[in-house]
């Protein structure tokens, strides 16, 4: 089994990114963990060239197409989901009768130095991947004061964080179980 983990930041020392690290070992043994890092080679959304081969685009649409399952961790910007994460989902929608996020198992979480962790932009983000048509956990993982608590992995147990990230992706891998026994 194969999660994707994709980072709405494009920072590089990004809470989130870490948050995604932080993740990827909680993973129980057989499941690999794949970190995307493209996010800043995908150009602005043009519906004109919405045909083209934009070689960033098709590694971005390769890359979830080969994943059983899809963790975003997205900052939180003016109360929303950052513009270079929602551009890249829009080329990823586009068409969306063969978007490989259809049905794919998707969770989000979010991190910000703010007292609400990214609460809207996870909110948003999930609005933005139902009406993409993938199969989103309505659960959401608030992590503020990230500047605190995420490359601290005492911190990060004690706040709560890691025990609410280890039930998130065992609710994550859970719904990829009915989706290969489907296949």
């Amino acid at each position: 089994m194969r999660v994707l983990g994709i980072s709405g930041s494009l920072r590089r020392d990004s809470h989130n990114t870490e948050l995604l690290r932080a993740a990827a070992t909680l993973l129980p043994s057989g499941v690999e963990f794949e970190l995307y890092d493209g996010l800043k080679d995908i150009p602005p959304y043009d519906d004109d060239a919405n045909h083209a081969e934009v070689a960033a685009v098709v590694h971005l649409k390769e890359r979830i197409a080969a994943a059983d399952a899809i963790l975003f961790a997205t900052p939180e910007y003016n109360h929303s989901i950052p513009g270079q994460l929602k551009n890249a989902l829009d080329w990823v929608s586009r068409p969306l009768a063969d978007t490989p996020l259809r049905k794919k198992p998707v969770a989000v979480i979010g991190a910000s130095t703010g007292m609400f962790g990214a609460v809207w932009a996870q909110a948003e983000l999930r609005k933005v991947l139902t009406a993409i048509g993938a199969k989103v956990i309505d659960r959401e993982l608030p992590v503020p004061m990230a500047d605190e608590i995420v490359r601290d992995r005492e911190k990060l147990e004690s706040s709560g964080t890691h025990s609410l990230i280890v039930g998130i992706l065992a609710e994550l891998i859970e719904e990829v179980q009915p989706a290969k026994v489907a296949a």
